[in-house]
């Protein structure tokens, strides 16, 4: 599977969907952002189960802004809507891969308990 763009206007429903979704925050003039973008390719055509979407971060200001990307490229793995993995970078191809498999073997119902647990302890502070 390709990649696709993500707009604002598209963010929220593709990150929440089921399953694994991927986010490369990126720009033309960013020079580490082109060498990440074929190794971002190629790890989407191997896994076609997964959503790979790029956010152009000069057409999408906007979008940027509010996640609070101040380095590009960005990466942001979300599974089931929870968000996972949140670091700037180019990460080589072998991490990516490990990172997409990590993701894969996680129990989303431990996931989701914790990620409770810790909003009602956020809640009650």
């Amino acid at each position: 599977m390709a990649t696709t763009n993500l707009t604002l206007d598209q963010f929220e429903s593709t990150i929440s969907s089921d399953g694994i979704v991927l986010v490369d925050f990126w720009a033309a003039w960013c020079g580490p952002c082109q060498r990440f973008g074929p190794t971002f390719e190629a790890a989407s055509e191997k896994n076609p189960d997964i959503v790979f979407a790029k956010v152009d971060t000069e057409a999408e200001q906007q979008l940027a802004a509010s996640l609070r990307i101040q380095s590009i490229p960005t990466l942001m793995l979300f599974r089931d809507g929870i968000l996972l993995f949140n670091s700037p970078g180019a990460l080589p191809a072998a991490a990516l891969d490990d990172l997409i498999s990590q993701a894969r073997g996680l129990d989303m119902g431990a996931v989701r308990a914790d990620v409770a647990a810790m909003e009602a302890q956020q809640g009650s502070a």
